[in-house]
């Protein structure tokens, strides 16, 4: 095997990866780098010219192509950057061309085709890279300078809101026209040429959209870290993937892409129940992807990601974590608290009361009198739980083995 090989991902996971996801982090550093210098009319323009290119009165001032993480030696990037220095489309004799690439390589000179156009390897700082882990610091410090500039003080929460507002503008209309790439190439840079991002709206987004709404933040929150976590996914794992784990990743970041701002919300107190509702934390997304990306059965992503079993009894997967006996019991308390002083977290566990942990030691059930799995073997017990005049309601929490064997026994 040649060095050149050193890195071997799936040629499809690649593409994809780097067609929406790091292609629209970058895209939105370079606006907004140009944006901070004081350029303000111009358009960004999504995988079509180029993975993005940069307009000025219909006129292409820049083209961009963006490479994830494909390798360390330069031989590796060869043909592109060789399609990066063709003249065809709207890439005409003497427009700048830049070549971004998320690690550092063995040789970062510029590059002259044949037809003597140069293509400039970008430069973050004093690196002619920037992994996926440092893209995000680099972006909202730009951020922070540009509001600094009219004088706005932004928090931390409002600086991450402003960041994930806008990282979510990008993402969305990336993966919108690369879905059209794959069934019709004209339809797809029509949709480009048509839905160009301004700087201006840029702008807009960043001084008049704040987060009075909590809703309206947490939704934006959540979808940032979910992307987040898959970026992280991909950039570690992805050699080690399997086709159907990569498959079960793309479907849930889609799913949560297109979820409203309300469902979302619900989904953020499903996901960790037992504890207090403000946001979610990465260790608990890490959890809770992890779980549907290993579960033997496919989620039915419709509203909540769930499982029906023969009955159509619901399962809901959780980042609920019990790798203790003693965590049971914080667990049932905690729960019981949560149900107690939140009426909407309530409601939504009378639907979807069997909740699938991402770890425990075993399954067991919670009662809003009876919290002890053995007080439940008792007949009287079970007939009053089951009847339809009383309102007592138990809540299962279920090992991911056990879940895994009501929905195979269909």
């Amino acid at each position: 095997m040649s060095d050149d090989m050193d890195k071997n991902y799936p040629a499809t996971a690649v593409t994809t990866w780097s067609g929406f996801v790091y292609q629209g982090k970058i895209a939105l550093y370079y606006c907004l780098k140009l944006i901070e210098q004081g350029d303000v009319d111009f358009e960004l323009q999504l995988d079509s010219s180029d993975d993005f290119a940069i307009y000025k009165n219909d006129s292409l001032t820049s083209a961009h192509q963006v490479k994830a993480k494909i390798g360390v030696y330069r031989s590796g990037y060869a043909e592109a950057l060789k399609k990066s220095s063709t003249i065809e489309f709207d890439r005409t004799k003497g427009v700048s061309r830049y070549f971004h690439v998320s690690v550092q390589l063995d040789n970062t000179d510029d590059y002259t085709g044949k037809n003597g156009e140069l293509v400039q390897f970008y430069v973050y700082g004093s690196n002619k890279y920037c992994g996926l882990g440092e893209i995000e610091g680099l972006t909202k410090e730009i951020i922070r300078q540009i509001c600094n500039s009219k004088s706005i003080t932004l928090s931390e929460d409002l600086l991450n809101y402003n960041y994930c507002l806008l990282s979510e503008r990008i993402s969305s209309k990336a993966m919108a026209i690369h879905r059209l790439v794959q069934d019709d190439r004209e339809k797809a840079n029509k949709a480009a040429y048509e839905n160009r991002v301004s700087a201006q709206s840029l702008l807009d987004d960043i001084f008049t959209k704040n987060p009075y709404n909590s809703t309206e933040y947490y939704a934006v929150d959540l979808k940032a870290r979910l992307y987040s976590h898959l970026e992280d996914r991909l950039d570690q794992v992805l050699p080690g993937m399997s086709d159907e784990m990569y498959a079960r990743a793309r479907s849930l970041f889609e799913h949560i892409r297109v979820t409203d701002a309300n469902e979302l919300k619900a989904l953020c107190q499903l996901m960790k129940p037992s504890e207090r509702f403000s946001s979610i934390q990465k260790a608990d997304i890490r959890r809770y992807s992890g779980l549907i990306e290993t579960m033997s059965i496919k989620p039915i992503l419709k509203q909540f990601p769930h499982y029906l079993d023969g009955e159509n009894r619901f399962y809901l997967p959780t980042a609920l974590d019990l790798p203790f006996l003693d965590d049971r019991e914080g667990c049932i308390s905690d729960l019981q608290g949560e149900m107690e002083s939140n009426e909407d977290l309530l409601k939504l566990l009378f639907e979807y009361n069997h909740l699938i942990a991402c770890r425990s030691m075993g399954s067991f059930l919670i009662n809003t009198k009876y919290t002890h799995p053995d007080d439940l073997n008792e007949l009287e017990v079970k007939d009053r739980i089951d009847s339809n005049i009383t309102k007592s309601f138990c809540l299962s929490i279920m090992t991911k083995e056990d879940a895994e064997a009501r929905l195979n026994d269909k």
